[in-house]
């Protein structure tokens, strides 16, 4: 791992930026400084969205074929550099190198698939004589960019959930600027320079790091912003979206996602392998982790002999260890957050099947089984290596059990049982069902967003470019 201490600026105008303050960004497995970065103000974020609404002006008159273009190159640099891009990602995020690889792939196809979207933005034809009075008329409608969109994006994919604002916004024919979360910077910095180099005209995409609270006041308040994407905390998201006014908004909030396993299911170790990659990758901090599991209890004891099993061949380690599949969490406060809630929940009667101890500067991945539906690990976001499982008589008792949270955003249901699929699958307040899949899964193009406190709007490429777009109707009277 590369340990040497870099200094980097802000993104604008094309290239990167010296800032006189910057601000230290530490390794979360080392402790020690990764980078100084330029600690962006609100003058800065004023004249980054100043240059980025000047080269809107540029940038809504491309052909939808030279900005698909614009997001193919982008891809094919990044598939240069994939090593690169993957090594600034483990050593920021402290993410394992074999998930920051596998991140840089979904960001490559995340562009490819804005590129291929860029293309089929395509309105439709109305017949106007339908209506009385529409004789001699037709009519169609189009897509134009709105201009100005404002992200502020995570920590726990720098790269991809990054890409899966801008991609969409160049693709619409928009331009952006990139507020990135204070400990991963570098990835938000990387990508400006690769989209600049792919022909991005300048100012069209800006990057400027550090505080959230004064940057995104300004992007508030800008009239020229005109809309706000934003991947977080929904106490965040709601202060955001209570002070928004009429900009657009499209809000990826929390989630505590629940999957149930039937007593049909005939492979269970292979649903218990897959349930623990649900519940751990890159250490549980995934909006989408699998945190709840419901299990039949005809089907408890295999499945919690094989999920256990699974749990315990994980290995921690140092992120840039091709062996580790789990490693330091972000933060101390994480660490300190999630053991005092599975404290909580032990007091409270939940039996720790597995982990539940700190691990250097982590924790171990930690099962814990009977947990009371009132405890924080149950009925909050743990955002870390920790799961539940949980004996449930049948499919209506977990259904309760997994609506019974302010958070709908993914779920999952093993069975082979057709009918109760389709049930389940109805019924489940949610905004994404996977029929024997984790609810961890994600692809790239599809719809992706929550109900409840887990989002407001859609993303996944399709539909995000059509939330930065706005439609238009046009009516030719030929009479």
């Amino acid at each position: 791992m590369n340990t040497a201490v870099q200094t980097r600026g802000w993104f604008i105008g094309g290239k990167e930026r010296h800032a006189d303050a910057t601000y230290p960004v530490n390794n979360p497995y080392t402790n020690q400084p990764l980078a100084y970065v330029a600690e962006g103000s609100k003058e800065m974020m004023r004249e980054a969205i100043e240059e980025a609404h000047k080269a809107f002006q540029i940038v809504k008159k491309m052909t939808k074929r030279q900005r698909a273009q614009i997001l193919f190159e982008a891809a094919a640099l990044i598939e240069l550099e994939k090593e690169e891009a993957a090594q600034i990602i483990c050593l920021e995020a402290c993410k394992p190198i074999k998930a920051a690889r596998g991140e840089v792939e979904r960001t490559i196809q995340t562009l490819q698939f804005s590129g291929e979207e860029a293309k089929r933005l395509d309105g439709e034809y109305l017949s106007l004589d339908a209506a009385a009075g529409g004789e001699g008329r037709d009519a169609y409608t189009i897509f134009e960019p709105i201009g100005v969109v404002a992200a502020i994006t995570p920590f726990n994919f720098p790269l991809n959930l990054t890409i899966h604002k801008v991609g969409p916004a160049i693709a619409a024919g928009n331009t952006i600027v990139i507020k990135p979360a204070e400990q991963t910077p570098l990835s938000s910095l990387y990508l400006a320079d690769v989209l600049t180099r792919a022909g991005l005209p300048e100012g069209a995409i800006a990057v400027v790091p550090g505080e959230g609270p004064p940057l995104g006041e300004v992007m508030l308040e800008d009239e020229r912003v005109k809309k706000i994407s934003f991947t977080g905390s929904p106490r965040v998201g709601k202060l955001l979206k209570n002070q928004a006014g009429l900009k657009k908004m499209t809000l990826e909030l929390g989630s505590n996602s629940a999957m149930y396993v039937d007593k049909s299911v005939t492979d269970m170790e292979g649903v218990a392998d897959k349930a623990v990659q649900g519940a751990f990758s890159y250490n549980g901090q995934v909006c989408l982790s699998t945190q709840r599991i419901y299990v039949h209890n005809e089907a408890a004891p295999a499945f919690k002999k094989a999920f256990v099993e699974g749990t315990k061949k994980l290995q921690f380690g140092a992120p840039d260890s091709e062996s580790t599949d789990v490693s330091s969490l972000i933060n101390k406060n994480s660490i300190d957050r999630i053991l005092s809630w599975i404290e909580e929940a032990s007091s409270a009667g939940a039996e720790v099947l597995t982990g539940g101890q700190a691990e250097a500067n982590g924790v171990l991945p930690t099962v814990l089984g009977n947990v009371p539906p009132e405890t924080k690990v149950s009925c909050q976001e743990v955002f870390g290596p920790v799961v539940l499982i949980n004996e449930v008589k049948d499919e209506n008792e977990a259904l309760e059990a997994m609506n019974d949270s302010v958070f709908g955003l993914n779920a999952g249901v093993f069975t082979n049982d057709l009918k109760q699929a389709l049930h389940m699958a109805h019924e489940l307040e949610v905004g994404q069902v996977l029929v024997n899949d984790v609810p961890t899964l994600r692809f790239d193009h599809m719809p992706y967003g929550g109900v409840k406190q887990s989002g407001y709007g859609r993303e996944g490429v399709k539909y995000a470019i059509r939330e930065m777009s706005e439609l238009k109707m046009i009516s030719l009277n030929f009479s």
